[in-house]
Formats: structure tokens, sequence, C-alpha cells
């Protein structure tokens, strides 16, 4: 769509406040706290533009109708990343797609854990159990260029998701694809076979379903647009497929490598537990996230009391 024709700046401004005043209000009516980022975001896309919207000398001819259409969507309660069809994360834009769990800017320190075990350890394979959309995976990628990335996810449409982000972080060093530094495996964490023959890695990353079956989220953006099986995470505790991910990492990670593990803000106690009581681990601890609240378990495989060809593989 082309550009309408340069407006005076002063009435192209008095045009873009409206706009912000507008829909900001538009947003904040259905009870949306980030309204006036939000509603930037999506002036911005209306205008087609990733300048400053200081700098524009001229709209598109269909952005108010674009504008409207891009408003009811959010004002819908669509999460503004599916509206936009991208969501940032770390220093990527992903793809995102309805049907697929969306990646929060809090996981993102689980990255931050990664790379601080990588500055006193050589971390050559990652493996990112419940990987979703790739978020995790794709950041490894993108931040560890000497690493190789296995990502697993149990459901197909969330694998061809993550088969597409990868691909986006690898090109941006010229690696990925067939052949590449990453790749996705379809297979179900909480199958005790299903990853039989992988290993042994340096780290394992994940951020599986968590959520109690009864701890429903509020926010519409959550149960309307998050599938379940990428929030639930089993049993009264939830910690169903969180055990599982413990299990496999104390059967995949090499003595000494990492586990970095997302859980909900009270399952920090719980998730420690089981970690020590396995006898896998050591340091176990708990990590915050960007706001505060106790949101990763973080521990180191303990050295192995019996023989194990794969971990004694270099």
């Amino acid at each position: 769509m082309t550009s309408g024709p340069a407006e005076p700046e002063a009435d192209l401004r008095t045009r873009l406040r409206g706009a912000l005043a507008s829909t900001t209000a538009r947003l904040a009516g259905v009870g949306i706290e980030s309204a006036s980022v939000d509603a930037r975001a999506l002036i911005s896309r209306a205008a087609r533009t990733e300048r400053p919207l200081v700098l524009l000398d001229a709209l598109p001819e269909d952005f108010d109708r674009e504008l409207a259409r891009l408003t009811e969507r959010r004002a819908a309660r669509e999460p503004l990343q599916l509206v936009l069809g991208e969501a940032p994360f770390r220093h990527l834009l992903l793809a995102v797609r309805a049907g697929v769990f969306t990646p929060r800017p809090e996981t993102e320190v689980a990255i931050d854990l990664v790379l601080e075990h990588a500055r006193g350890a050589e971390v050559r394979e990652v493996l990112d159990l419940c990987t979703g959309g790739g978020a995790l995976a794709a950041a490894v990628l993108d931040e560890l260029p000497g690493a190789q990335v296995i990502a697993v996810e149990l459901d197909p449409q969330a694998a061809a998701l993550a088969r597409e982000n990868l691909d986006r972080a690898a090109r941006r060093d010229g690696g990925g694809g067939p052949g590449g530094r990453g790749c996705v495996l379809e297979a179900d964490v909480t199958d005790a076979g299903a990853l039989a023959g992988l290993g042994p890695v340096d780290v394992v990353v994940s951020n599986p379903p968590y959520i109690p079956a009864g701890a429903v989220p509020r926010d519409p953006e959550v149960t309307t647009w998050d599938p379940a099986r990428a929030l639930y995470g089993g049993g009264a505790d939830g910690l169903t497929v969180p055990r599982a991910v413990l299990a496999r990492a104390a059967e995949l990670l090499r003595p000494g490598g990492l586990l970095v593990m997302e859980h909900a803000d009270v399952q920090g106690a719980a998730t420690r537990r089981i970690a020590e009581e396995s006898g896998a681990f050591l340091a176990v601890r708990t990590a915050m996230d960007l706001t505060g609240r106790d949101r990763f378990l973080v521990a180191r495989r303990a050295p192995r009391v019996s023989g194990d060809d794969r971990a004694a593989r270099k």
C-alpha cells in the first residue's frame, strides 16, 4: 500500500496525537494495562514503519482503516504479539502463531543464567525441553555461536514454528537448516524412552507447562489464546511435566552440566526439593525473573556414582 501525500507537519502531528489518544482510550477501556505502549505499537504497524513516529512525514492511504482493524483485534484481548505477528525475545524478533505459546519477557532471564555458566565452562551441546515456538533454543543459537542446540517439542504445530524460529536465528550467523547448529525433535519428555540416544549435553534449559490444574490464569490473553497443553503441567501441583524435565536432565546432562527450568513463583521450594531428593543435582537454587519473583530452578548435574557410557563420551 502506498503512502498518501505528504501532509503539513502540524496536521500530521495532530492526526498522530489523536490516533494515540483514541487508541489508548479504546484499549484502556477494556482493561489493558499497557494501553499506551500497545497503542504506539499498533500505530507504527498501521503506518508501516519501524522509525520513530515523530520522523514520519506521511501515512499510508489506508492508515485509519488498518489502525481500526488492529485496534479491534487487540481490544478483543488478542495478545499484541499475535496481532503484530512477532514477539521480541532477547535480540531476536520471533514469529508467533495462534495455537502456540507466546514467549514472555520474564523467560529471557534463563538465557542470562546459561551465559553465566558458559563463561566458566565449555558449552557445546544444549537441549531445550518443551521448546514451544523455540524462543529459548533460538536465543541460545543467537548468543552462543559455538553451541549445537536440540529443541524438543510434543506438539507438531509448535514444533513447526520452532523450526522456523531456529532457522531465523541461525541465519544471523550463516548456520542452521539441515546440517546446521539447530534442530527440532518431536517427542514427549514424559516418555522415559523418547530421548534415548541423545546426550550427553552441557546444558538443559526448559520452560515447561507448570500451572496447577486449579490455578486458572486471569488474563484473557492467556486463557483464550495460549493452548492449555502449554500452560498446565499436570497433577494437582502442576509439576508432572517439570518432574519429567528433571528426570530427562538427570539422564542427559554431563557431570557439572547446568539445568535451568522455569516454574511458577510459588513452586521454588517444591522444585528444589524434587531436584535434591533425586540425588542427581548439586548447587540447587532458585533464581528470580525480571520482576524479582522466584521463577527458575538452577542446578548442576552431580558426578555419577556408577558407570555411564554416555556421560563418559567426550
